[in-house]
């Protein structure tokens, strides 16, 4: 890495000199613009409107315009502004991190101690890992007087720059001043779902699914040329992709809450997930029907597969309620339901049961 700039963090009448390096990068892949007629590459042109020549990077200045009037403000000018030349970080205050918005987030930097000894910097460290809170600084880069945050990470100190507060845009959706009601149901169904896909957050285990798929878009148009045939070289992952069809909300999570459930290994529910999963009984009937099944095909060997499964049906229909009768009621209930309310809601109460 090399560093982009260097001061100091004054912190009281304490001096630590720093140098400073962006803490991220870009993986994007870089592309640039072409003719599509010809393949040559487009480049972008400094061109003065009123002599019409192309100006060099060297002789362009900067410019206010105001009520018609430009006034051109050359560098020089700039930078006799006195905070462009500070090279101070000046830490003002020490706040909590949960009082920091993570929408006023902007770039991350790290600091490396540049001085003969390291114990100011350790000094510092200690200081915001002691009374758990971060340091609210302000400083001047690239022509920008900027506020921060100082924090730890990985024994290194961090500062984050911060939006000001006039640059955070305030949210006014007139949709969400209406009622909205959520029934019960809704809201239980919704809270299983986020159970089931509750975890601890490892970057690492996520993708860039548009770089890898751009990556292997290129290679295939570099080995096929003008052959190429995109439903082929994506054809599994297109019909893999959301086609954005809204359906209803009982209906979309309640398949979402069946499809992390199947994730997670449940086979019984992956072979029951398909036409009669509207209708489908709570859980452990479920299961003990696949058992009565596996029993009654090896008792009926001889017979043909039509037979079997028939057989198969009717002996779990009348094995259920006898081994289980608990499993009775739910069966009830089902049915009656199922008489009163839409099909979406059914599986929802069975589970609440079967829980």
């Amino acid at each position: 890495m090399r560093a982009i700039w260097k001061g100091a963090i004054a912190f009281g009448l304490v001096n630590v000199p720093v140098k400073v390096y962006s803490a991220t990068e870009d993986h994007d892949i870089g592309l640039h613009q072409v003719h599509n007629a010809d393949g040559g590459r487009i480049r972008y042109q400094r061109r003065c409107e009123v002599c019409s020549e192309i100006v060099d990077y060297a002789d362009i200045d900067k410019a206010y315009e105001e009520d018609g009037r430009t006034v051109i403000l050359t560098r020089d000018e700039l930078k006799s502004i006195p905070a462009e030349s500070s090279h101070e970080i000046e830490v003002v205050q020490f706040v909590p991190s949960e009082q920091l918005d993570p929408i006023m987030f902007e770039r991350s930097y790290y600091l490396e101690p540049d001085s003969k000894s390291p114990k100011a910097y350790v000094l510092l460290r200690r200081a915001l890992e002691d009374t758990d809170r971060v340091a609210v600084v302000q400083f001047a880069l690239r022509d920008k007087t900027r506020l921060g945050a100082l924090r730890i990470r990985d024994d290194v100190l961090v500062l984050q720059s911060l939006l000001w507060a006039d640059e955070v845009r305030e949210a006014a959706f007139p949709a969400l001043e209406t009622t909205v009601r959520i029934s019960p149901q809704e809201r239980e169904m919704s809270a299983a779902l986020v159970d089931s896909m509750a975890g601890d957050f490892e970057p690492g285990q996520f993708t860039d699914d548009y770089q890898v798929q751009l990556r292997k878009l290129i290679d295939a148009k570099i080995e096929q040329g003008e052959s190429l045939d995109t439903e082929q070289t994506f054809g599994a992952e297109a019909a893999e992709a959301g086609t954005g069809e809204v359906i209803d909300l009982m209906e979309a999570l309640k398949r979402s809450l069946e499809k992390k459930r199947a994730g997670g290994g449940a086979a019984a529910m992956d072979s029951d997930a398909g036409a009669d999963s509207d209708e489908a009984p709570a859980k452990t009937t479920r299961a003990k029907a696949s058992s009565s099944r596996s029993a009654t095909a090896k008792s009926t060997g001889t017979k043909t597969t039509a037979a079997s499964s028939s057989a198969s049906r009717a002996s779990s229909s009348k094995a259920s309620p006898a081994k289980d009768p608990a499993a009775k009621a739910p069966s009830k209930t089902a049915t009656k339901t199922a008489a009163k309310e839409p099909a979406a809601k059914e599986p929802a109460k069975n589970r609440r049961k079967g829980a």
